[in-house]
Formats: C-alpha cells, sequence, structure tokens
C-alpha cells in the first residue's frame, strides 16, 4: 500500500490570454513585410514609449531575436514579440491595418487608452491591472 500524500495534486494550468493579436488584414501586411526584409527576422517587436502630445507612441520594429523577457504571440501566422515594459499598457490591443486613399498604417485597438492627440500618433495609455484579461 503507497503512503497517502497529503500534497495536493498541481492544477493545469489555464492558457494565458494573447496580450495582443492581429487582424487578417495586419497579419497579411506583417507577412508581406516580413517576406521582402533584408534578411530573417525573429518577428515584429511591438512596445510603447513615452513621447508625442498625449505622452506615450506605439513602435513596431523588426526583431531580429526574441529578448528573454519578451512575451512572445504567435498569431494567424506571425511572431509578435512584446516589450516586457508595454505588456501592461497593451493588454487586450488588436491591431489592425488600415487602407484608405490618403494612407495606409497600423492601427492599435487598445482597451486601455484613455485619450488620444488630434493626429492620431499618440495615445493616453493606463496600464491594466496585474491578472487582468483582455475583455
Amino acid at each position: 500500500m503507497e503512503p497517502l500524500s497529503l500534497t495536493p495534486a498541481p492544477r493545469a494550468r489555464r492558457p494565458r490570454p494573447k496580450v495582443v493579436s492581429l487582424t487578417d488584414a495586419a497579419a497579411d501586411r506583417v507577412r508581406e513585410i516580413m517576406a521582402r526584409a533584408e534578411k530573417p527576422y525573429a518577428g515584429l517587436r511591438v512596445g510603447v514609449k513615452n513621447g508625442g502630445c498625449a505622452g506615450q507612441e506605439y513602435v513596431l520594429d523588426y526583431a531580429e531575436s526574441a529578448d528573454p523577457l519578451d512575451e512572445v504571440v504567435e498569431d494567424k501566422g506571425v511572431t509578435i514579440l512584446v516589450e516586457p515594459k508595454a505588456v501592461l499598457f497593451l493588454i487586450g490591443t488588436v491591431i489592425d491595418y488600415e487602407t484608405n486613399r490618403l494612407s495606409a498604417k497600423f492601427v492599435f485597438r487598445n482597451p486601455n487608452e484613455t485619450d488620444a492627440c488630434g493626429c492620431g500618433e499618440s495615445v493616453t495609455i493606463i496600464p491594466a491591472e496585474a491578472g487582468q484579461e483582455p475583455s
């Protein structure tokens, strides 16, 4: 007879929701950009930096490799690397790609935004509460 264990069995971890997601249009555009890049990249790096008239700006760039603390998101065949300091600002964000007669650009639909400047280049974002899940 085996001894009785008083230690509860560990519960299976529930999968964490993605910090960001892409629309089909954004995923198509990222794949197109990556296919035309001068060298292979690990993914698209997404972050937030201080600047602009509303206080913060979204940042997109090629990522040569994942940093150890990056939040790695796979969505629609695209690898997104979220900078660690931006995670709480971006929880629940959907990245879209819009084109119109005068411009084409990536657009962030972020539930954590509280304000944006008139030109649309900078935003005010409040960080999500730790442990908050995207809605």
